[in-house]
């Protein structure tokens, strides 16, 4: 995939500042997680890794554990960014059938991964998914990484990135409790 407007790969996620992306919320159980959480609902409320019309020309990049639970999330919440969310175009890396109704506008990634992201035509945002985002890392097919970092410092965990990433940052403002900060990758 190349670094047009028309067709990228954007990568969104909560960090920690030791690199930490995996728990954020506490839904996974591990001991340091919902460090996300701890900060209240600013942080993670509404579009704040502004995506805006990406919502509805793109397409959202699950892997089939993030999609599972955010298809418990979002369908019932009721807030502009909950109604995007739910309208969004969907694709699913998985190896079983999705839900008849579980989601709207979900499907299945047909084919291998980087052949499918390769032939895209609209831009594919990675929400999560820690394994499609490794999988993305090694196939060097990620355009940009919209990162929010929050100021605590975890220890333990996944982190997002192997050791001796290079990135460009383009951006970085102030967003609730931590900053959104927008790299593209060198290649």
């Amino acid at each position: 995939m190349g670094s047009t407007d028309d067709a990228r790969v954007i990568v969104v996620q909560y960090i920690t500042l030791d690199g930490v992306v995996e728990d954020p919320d506490g839904s996974g159980g591990t001991p340091f997680g919902g460090w996300a959480m701890r900060y209240g609902p600013e942080g993670v409320a509404g579009d704040k890794f502004q995506l805006g019309e990406l919502m509805r020309t793109g397409v959202l990049l699950f892997g089939r554990r993030t999609w599972d639970h955010f298809a418990t999330l979002w369908p019932p919440r009721e807030t502009d960014f909950a109604r995007a969310m739910n309208a969004a175009d969907k694709a699913v890396v998985t190896t079983r059938p999705l839900p008849d109704g579980a989601w709207t506008n979900s499907r299945a990634v047909a084919g291998p991964l980087a052949d499918w992201v390769r032939d895209a035509d609209r831009t594919l945002v990675v929400i999560g998914s820690g394994t499609i985002v490794r999988a993305l890392q090694e196939a060097d097919l990620i355009d940009e990484y919209r990162l929010i970092t929050f100021p605590a410092a975890v220890g333990d965990g996944r982190r997002l990135f192997p050791a001796g990433t290079m990135l460009d940052l383009d951006s970085s403002e102030r967003t609730g409790p931590g900053s959104l900060t927008v790299h593209t990758t060198r290649r």
